[in-house]
């Protein structure tokens, strides 16, 4: 009877994927992220100001994240396409 192999070595698969974590990490994606923590009415303004100057449709803008803190304040995450090319 033929003997069964046993499962494939993981080390070049490991070194893969620790290499794929570290340029991901080294370009940080292909969004321009910035966070911001303001009180309620500000940050609605900050966050209008974004999709007015970089509009959803060319730069793929939105709200990443956000949350509420003391105070009535909001921390939130604004995401957007560097450029609508």
């Amino acid at each position: 009877m033929a003997r069964v192999p046993g499962p494939p070595p993981l080390e070049g698969l490991r070194r893969q994927i620790e290499r794929s974590r570290r340029e991901k990490s080294a370009g940080n994606g292909h969004f321009v992220r910035e966070t911001f923590r303001l009180e309620r009415q500000a940050a609605r303004e900050k966050a209008r100001e974004w999709f007015d100057l970089w509009p959803k449709a060319a730069y793929w803008t939105e709200v990443e994240s956000w949350r509420i803190l003391e105070g009535d304040r909001i921390e939130f995450t604004m995401r957007r396409l560097p450029s609508a090319d």
